[in-house]
């Protein structure tokens, strides 16, 4: 198929795109390089089924083409990490809203399938864990921009359903939980790479609040088979599902294995959410997906185990040193 992937040269997309062409599809990437890099798609650029276009999802000129030539959307194009959340909410909003507005009009006039990135996010200050995709979303108050993220997607997610219900455009929602694995930039506050990146470094490994918050981290490359696997399958059509790991481990927790396995001597260091953000900043106590709808639908399970992930991590991060060193 020609497949496009919004949001292509970020670090789940590129690492789409590689699995796409594995897969034998032709891929088209549509990024605007505001969080993604040329870097992550530099050596795809020479395969003869791929293509880069450089232009933003807002912009309905640069995306009507590819979407008119495909036979498929993955729409990953958003804003991401706590940190961008935190400082650009203007941008934030605009970009998962109108860019996904965007794209499923476009997708609509012809009914091209569309499979919408979401996030764990939408299911704000839930307490009900692990978290079902049949649950009440309980998202802060308005004033807290926190929470921007998160109702800008769950309002996407409704989008993408109303375009089903009314219009037919076959649509498939996934919610995301903290992808991590090589490539991944701490830029935007991704917590593993810049706790690899500490103690590689010999620097104090910076635990936000007292590190008792608890996630569950899924290799990447597990994320975009089940992605990959989600679009081809007619009965996922219309559904919300969760991708991540059930693994849970505290933050706190993460970074003591970071340092181990990186062999590391820094200290860890918790940092008070104000400091880290901004005052009265607040976040999920625990984040753990019920992913039996997914494994009953497509038979996915995630293969990397924590520990696995962090010294993939590790060793790309190692290997990254060496080529700039």
């Amino acid at each position: 198929m020609k497949v496009l992937v919004t949001g292509g040269a970020g670090f789940i997309g590129s690492h789409l795109a590689e699995r796409l062409l594995r897969d034998g599809h032709r891929i088209e990437v549509l990024d605007d390089l505001s969080t993604g890099s040329l870097d992550n798609v530099s050596h795809l650029r020479v395969h003869p089924r791929f293509g880069l276009t450089i232009g933003s999802v807002l912009d309905q000129a640069a995306a009507a083409p590819l979407v008119e030539r495909c036979d498929a959307i993955f729409h990953l194009a958003a804003a991401v990490g706590v940190r961008l959340i935190v400082d650009s909410p203007v941008q934030t909003i605009e970009t998962n809203v109108k860019g996904t507005e965007t794209i499923l009009e476009l997708a609509g006039r012809s009914r091209k399938p569309v499979l919408l990135a979401s996030t764990s996010e939408v299911y704000g200050k839930s307490a009900k864990v692990p978290f079902s995709e049949e649950d009440d979303l309980v998202l802060g108050p308005t004033f807290r921009a926190r929470w921007s993220y998160a109702c800008s997607k769950a309002v996407d997610e409704f989008l993408a359903l109303a375009y089903w219900r009314e219009r037919q455009v076959p649509v498939v929602i996934v919610r995301l939980f903290n992808t991590v694995g090589p490539r991944q930039l701490g830029t935007y506050g991704m917590v593993l790479p810049n706790f690899v990146r500490q103690a590689l470094g010999g620097e104090p490994l910076t635990v936000f609040g007292d590190g008792s918050q608890s996630r569950c981290f899924c290799h990447v490359t597990d994320a975009v088979q089940a992605l990959a696997k989600l679009a081809a399958t007619p009965e996922a059509t219309g559904r919300i599902f969760n991708l991540g790991s059930d693994e849970e481990v505290t933050i706190l927790d993460l970074a003591r294995r970071v340092r181990e396995r990186a062999g590391s001597s820094s200290e860890i260091r918790c940092v008070p959410y104000e400091q880290a953000y901004s005052e009265g900043f607040e976040d999920m106590s625990r984040r753990v997906p019920d992913i039996s709808r997914i494994t009953g639908t497509i038979g996915w399970r995630p293969s990397h185990t924590l520990n696995e992930i962090i010294e993939s991590v590790i060793r790309h991060e190692q290997r990254a040193a060496q080529s700039h060193s």
